[in-house]
């Protein structure tokens, strides 16, 4: 039998789009020769729903449009497997189910639950979900198959020195003499998961002895970003079958085949510095465009913080969608704007000045009668920010344009917001993409200023940033050489 590992990018409450996704995909595992595609984690209804799981009309919306992908599919050769929430029953105290539904011939063979609800991190599935009761193997043409989700099986106490479940669902599936697991998944992305996820799976199937398939999730739902990466691995747990990372894929494969000459070495064909970079690429062209927005704006400083924000956003949404915007005050040296306009010509990006020393006057000269007697210092440097957040967010209200901050979690919680509250962009913004990439700033940020990220010249974007008073401040500080808030937070 082969099975296909569906690998989408679908969007929370967009059922129909979802199923158009779902339908199409699955027409070209059928034509492939596929008997089952498996798709991801509540990939009709998307991931993370949320407090949609608590209206009765979501979740029947859910339940309708389990009945339509059944009808769309029921003339495929290839059965579905798919992740979507349902109503729970009555009585159970919590609105919803997280379901996988198998479906043939426009047959509803099998509604698996889930059982193991994760409740830390970013998952706080335990307020929404009821856990399954005793799950059940699904026979397929006389093949057995154990239908898990996600967290279902991530409790193997052979491979967790600490479990946080009693117990483990896969044990009680392999009673029942499974041929293959299933996994289905939305597993978020952060440094590293991908190979504990693999080297997870991979103890799994050895311990089974069974081929384990994981289908995850792909895309960027807000705050959550999804590698995709699903992958298949037979009884000896080896790698036979590998999808794509950040990006839509379709894998069609025979669970009991032997590994390939092309799977040697691509456990760690991507590195985690590369995964990032293009986790965060991900992450803001699924924002922009799922929120309904086509271009961004950038403050851009002349430091490095901006620079890669700003890469980030051409490589995501196109040069010709970004904005940079430098706002010089007398604050501001003047390789600030030399460099802010020599990155916005290497990335090819529409770069517009605005002077804000005339408004900067304007606010000292009304607080000057309160300040009287008292030295300038941080607080007049401080008020230019707030006026380039406002200058910002009034060109996003009247262009429809997104501001990117580049902001991160360091700053914010030591009450510096970000390293442009000094030096450049502004305050505000709605999708803050330099919270992840300051955490491996220096790392994501060499390859392209020289140029050798996948070969593209053009990626030498960052020469000559970073080399103003402000930012090499910065650049010092990401290399450890300078004070950085970072640091503090490292002690606290």
């Amino acid at each position: 039998m082969k099975i296909a590992l569906a690998q989408i990018n679908p969007t929370v409450g967009d059922f129909r789009g979802n199923l158009e996704r779902i339908v199409a995909t699955s027409r070209r595992a059928a034509a492939q020769g596929a008997r089952l595609t498996v798709f991801s984690e509540l990939v009709i209804c998307g991931y993370p729903p949320a407090d949609f799981l608590e209206k009765p009309s979501f979740l029947a919306r859910c339940r309708t449009a389990v009945d339509e992908l059944a009808a769309a599919t029921g003339d495929l050769s290839t059965a579905v497997v798919a992740g979507v929430a349902l109503a729970a029953e009555a009585g159970s105290g919590k609105p919803a189910v997280n379901a996988a539904v198998l479906l043939d011939g426009g047959h509803l063979l099998l509604e698996q639950h889930k059982r193991l609800l994760p409740f830390y991190d970013v998952f706080d599935e335990q307020r929404y979900f009821a856990p399954s009761r005793p799950q059940q193997v699904v026979e397929l043409d006389g093949m057995r198959l154990a239908i898990t989700i996600c967290e279902d099986a991530w409790n193997d106490k052979n491979f967790w020195p600490r479990r946080l479940y009693t117990v483990d669902p896969m044990e009680e599936l392999m009673r029942q003499q499974p041929a293959v697991h299933i996994n289905l998944s939305s597993s978020p992305f952060w440094h590293g998961k991908r190979a504990i996820r693999r080297e997870m799976l991979a103890a799994i199937a050895r311990r089974d002895g069974v081929p384990v398939l994981m289908c995850n999730q792909v895309g960027g739902n807000d705050s959550l970003i999804f590698d995709g990466s699903s992958l298949a691995l037979n009884g000896r747990g080896e790698l036979t079958a590998q999808a794509a990372s950040f990006e839509e894929d379709l894998v069609v494969l025979d669970p009991f085949a032997a590994p390939g000459p092309e799977m040697q070495g691509r456990a760690a064909e991507q590195d985690d510095t590369a995964a990032a970079f293009n986790a965060l690429v991900l992450g803001t062209r699924d924002y922009v465009r799922k929120c309904g927005f086509r271009q961004v704006l950038v403050g851009l400083s002349g430091g490095i913080d901006s620079a890669l924000v700003a890469a980030i956003a051409k490589e995501a949404l196109g040069a010709e969608n970004v904005v940079g915007v430098g706002m010089p005050s007398p604050y501001s040296s003047a390789g600030s704007i030399d460099d802010s306009r020599r990155l916005a010509a290497n990335l090819g990006i529409r770069f517009e000045v605005i002077g804000i020393s005339g408004l900067f006057e304007e606010y000292t000269r009304a607080l000057q009668p309160h300040f009287a007697g008292m030295k300038p210092d941080t607080t007049e440097e401080n008020i230019q920010s707030r006026i380039r957040g406002n200058l910002l967010m009034a060109l996003s209200n009247k262009f429809s344009a997104l501001v990117l901050t580049t902001g991160n979690k360091s700053e914010m919680a030591v009450g510096l917001l970000h390293p442009l509250w000094r030096y450049g962009g502004g305050p505000g913004s709605d999708r803050r993409p330099g919270e992840d990439a300051r955490v491996c700033g220096v790392p994501l940020a060499e390859p392209r200023r020289r140029g050798d990220s996948r070969g593209d010249p053009q990626k030498a974007a960052f020469g000559g940033v970073a080399s103003g008073p402000e930012g090499h401040g910065l650049v010092a500080a990401l290399r450890g050489s300078g004070p950085h808030p970072g640091s503090v937070c490292g002690a606290l």
